[in-house]
């Protein structure tokens, strides 16, 4: 048995944590979890594993991990070895914590705006409601959600012009964590016209260890 269980659920932010192990050459074990169709929530079995019902949920031994950016600096504590981590007191190490955190304490906000207004705008409501939500869901992507989006992917594209990689000429955790939040954007038609992020993200397809991480954890796509 592996020391490593992931309990990962289809097309969430688990699959980085996936990409990562392989990354590492780190044996483990899957226990999957399907969405619901209909609703897209996480089963109710997940939130058997941890409170919260989300994925990534990682268990070694007795420790059980969540979040993921905690639960990538604890894999690089245990099995990293000095890889995929700039050393300490470096620039380059600066740059991979800030962008570790950037991912999800920044970059995924809007987006997660972005995707309630265009559910909001779809969602099923009588015919003389729907030009008033589709009115309000116009007004919040054309004042707010809109311009951060671009603001943040501006931001990121000129730091790629820079930088192969997030921290510098070589990967790291903290590209397998931009990965989610990158793959994302481009699912909702946000980054299409950034060369950078659109090459970054072909990078990240091509690796080996993220294709394994693929065949593994099965389909991966984010909804528009």
């Amino acid at each position: 048995m592996a020391e490593v269980i992931v309990h990962h659920l289809n097309n969430s932010r688990s699959q980085r944590i996936l990409w990562l192990l392989e990354e590492l050459g780190v044996d483990y074990e899957l226990e999957h979890y399907q969405r619901d169709p209909q609703t897209m929530r996480a089963p109710a079995s997940l939130a058997r594993i941890h409170p919260l019902g989300k994925s990534p949920v990682v268990e070694i031994g007795d420790v059980k991990l969540v979040e993921s950016a905690a639960v990538i600096e604890e894999l690089l504590d245990r099995y990293g070895n000095g890889r995929l981590r700039p050393e300490a007191g470096t620039d380059a190490h600066r740059r991979y914590r800030f962008w570790l955190h950037y991912a999800e304490g920044s970059l995924m906000s809007p987006l997660l705006v972005k995707l309630v207004i265009s559910r909001v705008r779809s969602a099923p409501v009588p015919f003389f409601v729907k030009p008033i939500a589709k009115g309000i869901a116009s007004k919040v992507d054309e004042g707010f959600t809109d311009p951060e989006i671009e603001k943040h992917l501006d931001f990121i594209e000129e730091e790629l012009r820079r930088h192969r990689w997030f921290a510098g000429q070589e990967l790291t955790g903290a590209d397998i964590q931009m990965s989610f939040p990158l793959e994302a954007a481009a699912a909702r038609g946000g980054a299409a016209k950034y060369p950078q992020i659109t090459g970054f993200l072909e990078s990240v397809h091509e690796r080996d260890a993220y294709q394994r991480a693929l065949k593994r954890g099965g389909p991966f796509s984010i909804a528009g």
